[in-house]
């Protein structure tokens, strides 16, 4: 009998499996965090008050009618707040605010379980709701302004700076290129590699699926990312996160002191500006304008402010049954993100003219570019016409379909890491390890009439035991 190693594709399958980007919430971040971290967050009325607007509706609710009670309230009671056939969100609400140990367990006499709010978010979440509090550093007065900025130019300023890092990962010409930091982080965060070759830097799979978020969501991951390496610069988390909450609170438009800052928070200041955040004329101008790219920056839900994404033109894709896209704009960002999942066929000044095939399909599925992601960037952009229709969908259904249809093509194998065993001196040695291995759960496929069969690899040293077990004992 021989066995064989199942070869490297299966490996590769796996691991890009594992390899999708993941764009953490407030929440999914807050959590992933140890106690006493968020213990010294909740000491700022700032985050307390970003935290609070990000819980589920049924959580609120609870904090409200909690935080002016000083004894626990019995959970059965908290429970009885909301009908019976909202016992789903109930648990989910209970999950949430424990996790983010806003409330905890205390014994009430009598035996029962109640919940509490926590000391401190209950101190700071009253002065974010009510008032008091020290006032925070950055408002403090200042003279006008004699080069006051306008929301016009730091919608154009944020738009540029942050299009300098979607550029670099593009690949695409670009005037201005992007500090050591951004592309610090761009490793960091997995959504580019150096090249074993040449080691030049290239995009990933994650990269590839990053730049089809939204501008919100590219924006709060690339800040996450960031967090994850301010010990590395003598940074202190707890002071950036405060300030960072702090600006997603400002006022567009409005300039702030960097009065009283220490030299960590200035250095996260010139961070922030690098990246688009802020716009600040000189570092020692003593002044800075938080930029929209700042604001509600982990707010996902609220659709009452100004989208950041405001300071792009939307709307300026239209796909055809017959597949072409036409995409009206002269930006050099925009056609490379149109080019990943089209051929480009016609370039204009003012517009870009490709196909959506099979082929270029299958090029971003490779990327790493989910069939979802690809409608989703589409439907997200498409023009303000193809809205007009009465059609249910702004996209054709027939290309929406095909290009599902063309990700399952390609998902219809299923792949296992698997031993090949062959070469069996007699059929019923091949039936008795065939038997084994079945029994056992581990037998991926097998041929009777040429005695293969192929079983699962971590199973591989169990199956070599069994056989030589077997071999003696024959």
């Amino acid at each position: 009998m021989a066995d064989n190693a199942g070869n490297s594709n299966a490996q590769k399958q796996n691991r890009s499996k594992s390899t999708n980007l993941e764009c953490k919430n407030l929440y999914d971040y807050l959590k992933s965090r140890p106690s006493n971290l968020l213990e010294k967050l909740y000491n700022h009325p700032t985050i307390c008050l970003a935290v609070y607007r990000e819980l589920p509706d049924l959580a609120k609710q609870y904090v409200i009618r909690m935080v002016f009670v000083e004894q626990p309230v019995p959970q059965a009671v908290v429970a009885s707040w909301g009908s019976q056939i909202y016992s789903k969100e109930h648990n989910n609400a209970s999950k949430v605010l424990s996790d983010l140990m806003l409330w905890q367990e205390a014994a009430i006499p009598g035996g029962l379980l109640g919940w509490i709010i926590s000391p401190t978010f209950k101190k700071n979440i009253k002065i974010a709701l009510l008032g008091g509090g020290k006032t925070w550093s950055m408002s403090s007065a200042l003279e006008a302004d004699s080069k006051a900025r306008d929301v016009a130019f730091l919608d154009t300023y944020s738009q540029e700076r942050w299009e300098c890092v979607l550029h670099y990962m593009v690949g695409s010409q670009q005037q201005e290129g992007i500090s050591a930091d951004a592309v610090r982080i761009l490793l960091h965060a997995g959504l580019m590699k150096r090249d074993e070759e040449d080691g030049t830097l290239v995009i990933t799979r994650q990269g590839f699926q990053f730049l089809l978020l939204d501008r919100q969501a590219q924006v709060w991951h690339f800040i996450l990312q960031y967090l994850d390496t301010v010990q590395e610069r003598d940074l202190d988390l707890v002071e950036c996160l405060t300030f960072l909450f702090q600006l997603s609170f400002s006022t567009l438009g409005k300039d702030y002191s960097t009065e009283g800052m220490g030299p960590g928070l200035l250095v996260f200041l010139q961070h922030l500006r690098e990246f688009g955040l802020v716009y600040q004329r000189k570092r020692k101008a003593g002044r800075f304008y938080p930029t929209r790219l700042a604001l509600n920056i982990t707010n996902n839900t609220n659709k009452s402010t100004p989208d950041i994404e405001d300071d792009h033109p939307k709307g300026y894709i239209i796909v055809e049954t017959n597949y072409r896209v036409y995409a009206y704009t002269d930006s050099n960002l925009q056609v490379a993100l149109v080019t990943l999942f089209t051929e480009l066929i016609y370039r204009f000044p003012n517009l870009v003219v490709g196909v959506i095939t099979r082929d270029s399909v299958r090029q971003a599925l490779r990327g790493g570019i989910t069939a979802d992601q690809i409608i989703g960037f589409l439907k997200q952009h498409v023009h303000p016409r193809m809205l007009e229709s009465e059609a249910k969908s702004p996209l054709p259904p027939t290309v929406v379909d095909q290009i599902k249809l063309w990700e399952l093509e390609r998902n219809r194998l299923d792949y296992k890491e698997g031993v090949l065993y062959s070469q069996f001196l007699s059929q019923i040695d091949f039936n008795v390890l065939k038997e084994y291995t079945e029994s056992n759960g581990v037998l991926i496929w097998f041929n009777k009439e040429k005695r293969t069969l192929v079983i699962n690899k971590a199973a591989h040293d169990d199956v070599k035991r069994f056989w030589k077990k077997y071999s003696k004992g024959s």
